[in-house]
């Protein structure tokens, strides 16, 4: 059997242009972490411990959607500020994938500031914020966990486990660092 070159030479460029095709509706179809309006709200806080805040409530409205809870109050806190818009929609696996990036964006925010300067008291006051809410987080999470054998909603909450997990060793070794614990100055 042989084979015909002049076929294949002009098969190629069909294959490469459907192999695009698939790549670009593949990127197109992936889902953003975040609401257009909950981007909008991290772009105008540049403060570390505000962008931090917006990312735990953008993750809080998230659980209270999944949870059919009362979803956390949006008020402004200026009058400039952006609103936050409708509350997030999609099924439980991909709110929970949404929770799981969120995290990952917040230990970004943190990483960038630690990175440039590791005495910036908005890291401690951040790091206790995050940690108080994966700490809520991961009881969630537990109570979920037992009630589903969804591999989509497992994996996103193995990615939101590990995420936390980081989020605590980063506090831990920041606490540590800082010498928050044994500096503190005792009663007389």
């Amino acid at each position: 059997m042989t084979i015909n070159y002049r076929r294949s030479w002009f098969r190629l460029p069909a294959l490469v242009i459907l192999l695009l095709i698939a790549f670009v509706g593949h990127a197109a179809a992936q889902r953003d972490n975040l609401t257009d309006a909950e981007s909008e709200l991290i772009r105008y806080h540049r403060e570390l411990d505000k962008r931090v805040d917006v990312l735990i409530k953008a993750a809080d409205r998230r659980f209270a959607v999944i949870n059919g809870t009362k979803p956390p109050s949006t008020k402004k806190q200026f009058s400039d500020e952006p609103d936050w818009g409708e509350l997030p929609q999609g099924t439980r696996a991909e709110l929970l994938s949404d929770v799981a990036g969120i995290l990952d964006e917040a230990i970004t925010n943190v990483d960038d500031v630690a990175r440039r300067d590791a005495r910036n008291p908005m890291l401690g006051k951040s790091l206790k914020k995050l940690t108080t809410a994966v700490n809520g987080y991961m009881t969630q999470l537990e109570a979920m966990r037992s009630s589903t054998t969804d591999p989509k909603e497992l994996a996103a909450m193995g990615r939101i486990a590990d995420n936390v997990k980081q989020i605590l060793e980063a506090a831990g070794q920041h606490s540590a660092a800082s010498g928050e614990n044994s500096n503190k100055k005792q009663k007389p």
